[in-house]
């Protein structure tokens, strides 16, 4: 697969979507978790999402418990904790594995288009990947990157 349009991934009600129903916007790409000490950017992001939606720009979370289970057992009260505390309105999906031997196609694509620092694996929550118009990762950044620091990269690919 060459780029990320080719793939499908679980909406919350178990159902798969195709990323094909992108095609042609750029995405910021993040794996999420609702119990954890960056939780607080769900903010920035559903900022970064009210400011360049319009644009084109979809911003997918993807709910993680690999890091210090810090996320909800069940993904209705994820998706409850995200619009209650963040007013959360871009769209979230079935929680996944973004590490290890059930890594989601989608996450080991991301990974492999762009590693980290050490390793290509994902360190902790809130791993953002920006992909632009093509379907193609042009960025990688860690989990301590606040999303309006990625501001001027969106404007980039928008």
């Amino acid at each position: 697969m060459t780029n990320v349009y080719e793939f499908s991934v679980k909406q919350t009600n178990g159902e798969e979507k195709s990323l094909k129903d992108y095609e042609g916007k750029p995405l910021l790409i993040v794996n999420t978790a609702s119990k954890c000490g960056l939780t607080p950017q769900f903010k920035g992001l559903q900022e970064l999402y009210d400011q360049y939606n319009e644009q084109g720009l979809e911003i997918l979370g993807f709910p993680c418990d690999q890091f210090n289970n810090q996320e909800f057992d069940n993904i209705d009260e994820t998706m409850e904790f995200c619009q209650r505390n963040y007013g959360v309105t871009f769209p979230m999906f079935a929680k996944i594995d973004v590490n290890g031997d059930n890594t989601d196609p989608l996450f080991q694509h991301l990974k492999e288009a762009k590693k980290g620092v050490l390793s290509k694996n994902i360190k902790w929550n809130f791993t953002k990947f920006l992909v632009d118009r093509n379907g193609q990762v042009v960025e990688r950044y860690a989990p301590t990157t606040e999303p309006e620091k990625i501001e001027a990269d969106i404007e980039k690919v928008l």
